[in-house]
């Protein structure tokens, strides 16, 4: 049930299930649960890692919303353009697909009890391909470093870089239906691309429009034309 949008910018952000929200857009790229009942708490040991380093944040997530029963990918099918992050999980309710998107969290590091890599089902068509960024709790590459940034905002975050990695395989209007918290969004505020993103968990939503609100306020990298949205549509 919708219960509240916000607008920043080329991003619309609605909270509420998007089962139940009607949007158009031209790609989806999600990372949905992955009904997979993800202990929010021993998945977040980075953050406590952190406190060791003096970094800010609570010490455990609440539980993904969803999460603790199979995922259905079935209402993003309809987009002509999808990634979707996790698919190895269900995969047996996605079609046949070359294009399978790799992303490398070790890098030739030692393997742990997390996974060495991440995978995410695609219908872009062409070859497999593969993105490196070390991604190991407390340990994160990038702009998310811990010394950067301090703790993880979201059990199941991913790097600005990977979703901007994405959002450039795409074009036109991106949706997010399971947005978390907003790391879609603010690749393509950044890449110039309008975003529409949802999300049913309010901390997540809120920690979402702040993210999005000061990329926001950054320079953008690119100014492209919003589309017409009328390739893909979510919620019924």
């Amino acid at each position: 049930l919708l219960s509240r949008v916000e607008t920043i910018g080329d991003a619309t952000l609605y909270l509420g299930d998007c089962s139940e929200i009607a949007v158009l857009a031209d790609a989806c790229i999600a990372d949905p649960p992955y009904g997979v009942s993800l202990n929010t708490k021993t998945a977040a040991r980075g953050r406590h890692r952190g406190k060791a380093f003096g970094l800010s944040g609570s010490d455990d997530f609440a539980p993904i919303r969803g999460d603790d029963k199979p995922f259905d990918p079935l209402h993003l099918l309809a987009f002509k353009q999808a990634i979707i992050w996790g698919g190895n999980h269900f995969c047996s309710r996605l079609p046949d697909a070359p294009q399978w998107l790799v992303w490398d969290k070790r890098c030739g590091g030692t393997p742990d009890d997390n996974a060495d890599c991440e995978l995410a089902w695609t219908n872009l068509g062409g070859p497999a391909r593969m993105h490196r960024q070390v991604w190991r709790g407390f340990f994160r590459a990038g702009e998310e470093n811990a010394a950067i940034s301090g703790a993880k905002v979201h059990p199941a975050q991913k790097p600005v870089a990977l979703m901007q990695w994405c959002v450039e395989m795409t074009a036109g209007v991106v949706c997010d239906p399971y947005m978390g918290s907003g790391t879609t969004g603010v690749a393509c505020v950044r890449l110039g691309r309008p975003f529409i993103g949802v999300e049913i968990d309010p901390t997540h939503f809120e920690t979402a429009c702040r993210r999005i609100e000061e990329a926001w306020k950054q320079p953008r990298l690119f100014a492209e034309p919003a589309p017409p949205a009328t390739q893909g549509a979510l919620g019924l």
